[in-house]
């Protein structure tokens, strides 16, 4: 069954047609991946999706639901969370904080709650931060909690911003070039923790160019070239596709 559904769908930047009538879908509990050469259009495709675009044309669903019309804020309280290929992590707050940042927006106490320090407000607290802590263990920094999130390690830093995106509890996690700025030792714990991810049930879709990582983890890979879809297909059928060997790596012989 589709969780995500993506249907003829285009945007346009003046004359240049960032994504090209692109369609594809990304069944429940997989791993899929979205890849291409700079400039086919990935990242634009995750921004539409995730409502920090709008689309032109076409349709996305999600659950069975329209939401291209939707904001961004919309869209996360529908159940997908996303990173981006940039860190964006809190400074001056703890890896631990800065998840808790996450879990806040299933808040339900409320702002005068909160305020007042009343009771139901310090039960959801508890209940933010101990959840919090289990993703953090999850994702195994969880000896990292009380450190500044920004001095961490690269890698520790990546691990941070992922417990943070499934602190909303997230149906669909959208991973923007996950192992930008990795060495090799921190993308395959990169990779790992992903596939960690899924085992907890999550559908993950991401954008990478490390194509180790991609061919690893991957159930399905979408590859775009210049806004177009020009493959959609299992990793090892990916891989002796002639159109992706021409255009992906340049010629044949690759």
């Amino acid at each position: 069954m589709a969780l995500l559904e993506v249907t003829n769908v285009n945007k346009r930047f003046g004359g240049l047609h960032a994504v090209n009538d692109v369609t594809f879908s990304v069944e429940k509990g997989m791993i899929k991946a979205v890849i291409g050469p700079n400039g086919a259009g990935k990242t634009t495709l995750f921004n539409l999706i995730s409502g920090n675009l709008p689309l032109n044309s076409g349709k996305v669903l999600f659950d069975s639901k329209e939401i291209q019309a939707l904001q961004p804020h919309q869209i996360a309280n529908c159940g997908i969370s996303r990173t981006f290929q940039n860190i964006k992590l809190f400074p001056g707050m703890t890896a631990l904080e800065n998840v808790m940042v996450g879990r806040h927006t299933q808040s339900r106490a409320g702002f005068f709650a909160g305020m007042f320090h009343l009771p139901t407000s310090w039960s959801e607290e508890k209940e933010i931060r101990n959840k919090s802590l289990e993703l953090l263990d999850l994702l195994e920094i969880e000896q990292f909690a009380d450190a500044e999130a920004t001095s961490l390690a690269f890698g520790q830093q990546r691990a941070v911003e992922f417990a943070r995106a499934l602190a909303s509890d997230p149906q669909l996690l959208l991973l923007d070039e996950p192992a930008a700025g990795l060495n090799i030792y921190e993308t395959a714990e990169i990779a790992r923790l992903i596939t960690k991810i899924q085992s907890q049930g999550i559908t993950v879709l991401l954008v990478e160019h490390d194509m180790s990582l991609v061919m690893d983890i991957s159930d399905e890979i979408v590859v775009l070239s210049f806004g177009r879809k020009i493959a959609e297909d299992q990793p090892s059928a990916i891989q002796k596709n002639k159109e992706v060997i021409q255009i992906y790596l340049g010629d044949d012989d690759a």
